[in-house]
């Protein structure tokens, strides 16, 4: 399901967004005074950087945060986007909601980039903060452009499963180093499963789980890495190794209690090699957008690459277009569907965040059937109905969430097969005549 032109960009311009990087001051682990390269599940080689040992994405965060307030460039903190302005066809602006003092305002633009991050706030487990609420792909949804893939959303296998702790992810690198899954009567149950055992693909590696777990009476399985050095467990894992003893658990001694939750996004807004959406002057980026790159099952650590590759096409898309240059949307073969809300429930009430997160969760989450997306789909279009009047963020986001859990659904109702991150119990297999994209429009 990979764009192959898209894959190749990402590999061809790699290597030089990696050195803007080093040049910009990210400090990535080295090792003999070369970059230290490390191993990820469904990966061939080590191929995976990374700084801090485990604290990859806060190194690059914080070296770019310093270089914005350096450069003097003006940031709207605590500020929620909350419809795009156009003129016709063609974007002019946004609206935007001060949620600190409760003013709305408007800013007008001659191009505008989304890089809002995901939707994981649309389950009740998730690896995401709680600002990932799909806000990206519902304004730009609302305001006309096609999303793609939004079935296929990816599940972290192992993040820490603890009474009261919020979810916290335990690397994918962690089994690359040699971690192995246990049930709770210690047996490795993987290698049962999958050839590859613990390095297979992340959907894998969760539905494994699930069944263990499912099979076992529990709610949680094991990754141990105490047989492993602990010098080398704290130095490549110092924050999985510092939260977790934090919260009781010594891993270099005990076994990590760890179970699936929502992790990435891999559908959104649809764009072309350079950012562009279907609406003239409106760019996606990041894991709001969908470029094609990761086919229908992402890979581990792609995303941070795809972003920094595709966020530079962007500018210097943008930096040379003309006023009257169009939008050239990708070109594929796809299947458009309209959204074409479910029947609405009649004992459905407004919802709250905790309700559609438990819906979602049930009914579109690791294993999905048409029975419970049928359901789904049903209550999220009474939702749609009753929701309250958007006047603050919780309100807005709540609505942005029931708008992506709604497109969600609808495409994976329309996939009647099982590929990659989307599992249909009653489509089980993958089949040739879907292996396309479905593409919906707002209707």
């Amino acid at each position: 399901m990979c764009d192959e032109e898209i894959v190749r960009i990402l590999v061809d311009e790699a290597s030089d967004r990696i050195a803007d990087l080093v040049n910009l001051g990210v400090p990535f682990d080295t090792l003999g005074g070369e970059i230290d390269l490390t191993l990820e599940a469904a990966h061939s080689v080590p191929r995976i950087l990374h700084a801090g040992g485990d604290a990859t994405g806060e190194h690059i965060e914080v070296t770019l945060s310093e270089r914005i307030h350096s450069a003097k460039i003006k940031v709207l903190e605590n500020h929620l986007a909350t419809d795009i302005i156009k003129d016709g066809a063609v974007v002019k602006g946004l609206k935007v909601l001060d949620c600190e003092k409760g003013i709305k305002e408007e800013f007008g633009c001659r191009f505008l980039i989304l890089a809002t991050g995901g939707s994981g706030q649309l389950f009740s487990f998730t690896t995401n903060p709680e600002v990932a609420t799909g806000d990206g792909i519902a304004l730009a949804f609302k305001a006309g452009a096609d999303v793609m893939d939004m079935e296929f959303f990816q599940f972290h296998p192992t993040t820490l499963y603890l009474p009261g702790v919020t979810p916290f992810l335990i690397s994918e690198a962690v089994r690359g180093e040699g971690g192995i899954l246990r049930n709770a009567e210690g047996h490795r149950f993987m290698p049962e499963y999958v050839p590859e055992a613990e390095l297979a693909p992340r959907d894998v590696v969760a539905r494994s789980i699930l069944y263990e777990m499912e099979k076992t009476g529990q709610d949680k399985v094991f990754l141990d890495v105490t047989h492993l050095l602990p010098r080398i467990t704290t130095a490549r894992f110092p924050q999985i190794y510092r939260f977790c003893l934090e919260n009781g658990i010594d891993i270099t001694r005990e076994w990590i209690p760890v179970a699936p939750a929502a992790h990435y996004m891999i559908g959104g807004v649809r764009v072309n090699s350079c950012g562009e959406t279907s609406v003239p002057g409106l760019f996606a980026a990041g894991e709001s957008a969908c470029t094609g790159a990761h086919g229908a099952n992402r890979l581990a650590s792609n995303s941070l690459l795809e972003v920094l590759v595709f966020g530079k096409r962007i500018i210097e898309k943008t930096s040379r277009m003309g006023d009257k240059e169009t939008v050239e949307p990708p070109q594929s073969s796809c299947t458009h569907r309209r959204l074409i809300p479910g029947k609405p429930r009649h004992d459905a009430q407004m919802p709250n965040l905790s309700q559609l997160q438990k819906l979602l969760w049930d009914k579109a989450g690791i294993i999905r059937s048409r029975k419970g997306l049928t359901e789904a789909a049903a209550i999220l279009a009474a939702w749609q109905e009753s929701l309250p009047l958007l006047e603050d963020r919780q309100t807005y986001e709540l609505a942005n969430l029931v708008l992506g859990g709604s497109l969600m659904v609808e495409a994976a109702l329309i996939r009647e097969e099982s590929r990659g991150a989307h599992f249909r119990s009653d489509f089980p297999c993958s089949l040739p005549e879907w292996r396309k994209h479905i593409v919906l429009t707002a209707g």
